[in-house]
């Protein structure tokens, strides 16, 4: 594999954030509350502008530095951007390239933070 990309992405190490806390909850016994917010009123929330929830009901002013990092969660939270694609022919996947080679899993991080 000379002059392309490697992505070390584990299959099992690709997690939701929902999935990620679910996790978290198995291991630790415990159950956070969680507070569902449509991708609709969270894109809102850089107008300044929400819809009647339990999270936000009044008008906010948003400056621009908060609204690109609103954007950016969007794209990484709400479309999945940094694994939801398909690697392509420029690059390989570490795990497939080095099938010897184990990788630490997710849950194994989390065990080692309790």
């Amino acid at each position: 594999m000379l002059n392309k990309t490697l992505y070390i992405r584990p299959q099992e190490n690709i997690l939701t954030h929902n999935q990620l806390v679910e996790k978290w909850e198995e291991l630790n016994n415990k159950t956070l509350e969680k507070v569902h917010i449509s991708a609709q009123d969270f894109l809102a929330s850089m107008k300044g502008k929400y819809k009647r929830s339990s999270l936000a009901t009044q008008k906010v002013n948003v400056d621009i530095a908060l609204q690109g990092a609103v954007a950016r969660i969007y794209h990484i939270y709400y479309e999945g951007c940094l694994m939801n694609f398909e690697i392509g022919e420029g690059g390989g996947e570490a795990s497939k390239l080095y099938p010897d080679v184990r990788y630490t899993r997710v849950h194994e991080y989390l065990q080692r933070d309790l």
